[in-house]
């Protein structure tokens, strides 16, 4: 683990001028442009990685690796999520005890519109994320919140996820203030170093995507929250896009934040637009 660490920060240190520039070229500029952010960041990976399509980065690690591309293939014929996904399945259309439905509560009855999440809700004024109107729809009809973690937030996540499979990520930034200092917020979040390790988000999925951390393969940030929820090895079970953060900044030995603060709804909104044009492939497997 040691020496893992060690090449990872060594490979940190010697990209982090270039990457960062690379893909936060509004850095510097008067007036933030999150089209021009978008373009950069991709255009920063397809250049990182010249054989992977744009469209292939949803597959995160196994985009990155032959081999591994061949064994998420194989696990795709009997994939490992099967089971959180019928169970989202049965969950979504059972009514709630005053008889109406999640599907009350979404635009198109929920069904294929998990590529517009999270958004930005001027009325509020803060993003909400899917995992957020979830149980709120929950508490509005008299139910208990489920947990953001994993169990039923990731079955009925990952079952509106299966039903926008294919369709592009379309996250808007509407003409308010707020929204682009919430984007702002992420884009910050993202690459503030943090933790006893130091390392910031983008210190493993910017600059060093396809390196081994331990045993791990490091996604590329680009496509990463298409393929969520996801079903991982190491849990042994399903995890939200929640669950992920919080297991990040753990693995960085930093605090993690309570699930759905405010930074990390800002964060997912932040790589979620990055990522707009690039395909819902979720729910997900990786080791």
């Amino acid at each position: 683990m040691r020496s893992a660490i060690h090449s990872a920060s060594a490979a940190v240190a010697l990209a982090a001028a270039v990457a960062i520039t690379a893909v936060t070229p509004a850095a510097a500029a008067e007036t933030p442009d999150p089209a021009a952010d978008a373009r950069a960041f991709q255009k920063f990976f397809t250049e990182k990685f010249p054989k992977v399509k744009l469209q292939d980065f949803v597959n995160g690690p196994y985009s990155m690796n032959a081999d591994m591309h061949r064994q998420w293939e194989e696990k795709e014929q009997f994939p490992p999520y099967d089971f959180s996904l019928e169970a989202g399945k049965e969950m979504f259309a059972k009514p709630f005890k005053n008889g109406k439905s999640y599907a009350d509560c979404f635009p198109n009855q929920g069904i294929g519109i998990r590529q517009n999440y999270p958004y930005f809700d001027e009325k509020e004024g803060k993003v909400v994320t899917l995992e957020l109107a979830l149980n709120r729809c929950r508490e509005g009809n008299g139910e208990a919140p489920f947990s953001y973690l994993k169990d039923e937030m990731a079955a009925l996540t990952a079952y509106m996820a299966f039903t926008s499979r294919g369709k592009p990520f379309d996250i808007k930034i509407p003409n308010d203030p707020r929204a682009l200092e919430a984007y702002e917020n992420g884009k910050r979040y993202f690459y503030t170093r943090r933790g006893q390790l130091n390392f910031s988000c983008a210190s493993c999925h910017v600059q060093n995507p396809g390196e081994r951390i331990r045993a791990e393969v490091l996604a590329p940030a680009l496509g990463i929250l298409n393929a969520m929820p996801i079903y991982r090895s190491e849990w042994g079970g399903m995890g939200t896009i929640s669950r992920r953060f919080t297991t990040c900044n753990s693995q960085i030995r930093g605090v993690p934040l309570e699930p759905q603060a405010d930074e990390y709804r800002d964060v997912e909104y932040y790589l979620s637009y990055l990522s707009n044009g690039l395909p819902i492939s979720g729910p997900g497997a990786r080791p």
